[in-house]
């Protein structure tokens, strides 16, 4: 459930740009967060800090493609998002007594110091390695930058809704159009599935890293029941070990 309400904005922003384009998208994400943090203030009574920077950046960089009809502004918010939690993880690995992965984990898994301290500066790496990820994606792997910039040039005009391509051009100044919504589209489709991916194999790598380090209840030595010396015993039950998932 939890993970839902997280995803709740980005969902939402996926699609309503699906039926309306960036720009509706971006005021739709914008309200999105707005609503998970007045739900969640109202539920629990507190805000959580990832949903107000979310919030935050949302609205500093929504609000600049929205006024500059940009959408590189709004693309580059998960970047921005991604790289602010790699500077925490990593001020925790020098600043306080634990880094903030063992905060976070420690009352489910036991490890040594020195496992928390590495998954840490594994964390840190890995919002870096997802904030370039999106640039790669924006500025490279969709063609979106070089197509908008072509379009740019031959239009004439900067502040073009890429969702109306049709009503606007024709010729080869629609097929650049064209070419810009793709990449626009393929960037909104990493921004879900990509980085959600990415995630996904991070946390399950972060998992079997862990394992080496949780005890396993059958290497624990068996316990048996004391019996009367006097009456020999017909069999022996063991009760097996509760294991508490968390």
């Amino acid at each position: 459930m939890k993970l839902l309400i997280d995803l709740f904005p980005v969902i939402l922003f996926f699609a309503a740009y699906k039926l309306q384009g960036i720009y509706v998208a971006t005021v739709v994400a914008i309200a999105a967060s707005a609503a998970q943090v007045a739900w969640f203030r109202f539920r629990h009574g507190r805000t959580e800090r990832m949903h107000l920077i979310t919030l935050g950046l949302l609205v500093l960089f929504g609000g600049m493609t929205l006024a500059l009809r940009d959408p590189t502004f709004v693309m580059w918010k998960p970047t921005i998002v991604n790289w602010l939690f790699a500077l925490v993880f990593l001020t925790t690995q020098f600043i306080g007594d634990k880094p903030l992965i063992q905060r976070m984990m420690e009352q489910a898994v036991d490890a040594p110091a020195f496992v928390w301290r590495r998954l840490n500066l594994a964390w840190t790496s890995f919002f870096v390695l997802l904030g370039l990820s999106n640039l790669y994606v924006v500025y490279v792997g969709s063609g979106f930058f070089e197509a908008k910039q072509a379009l740019i040039a031959a239009s004439g005009n900067a502040e073009i809704d890429l969702a109306h391509c049709t009503d606007l051009f024709s010729g080869q100044v629609l097929a650049l159009c064209d070419a810009a919504r793709q990449g626009e589209a393929a960037w909104v489709d990493f921004k879900l599935f990509g980085m959600m991916g990415m995630t996904l194999v991070f946390v399950i790598a972060q998992a079997l890293y862990l394992s080496k380090f949780m005890s396993d209840p059958d290497d624990a030595p068996a316990v048996s029941s004391p019996r009367p010396a006097t009456v020999p015993a017909k069999g022996t039950v063991v009760d097996p070990a509760k294991v508490s998932n968390s």
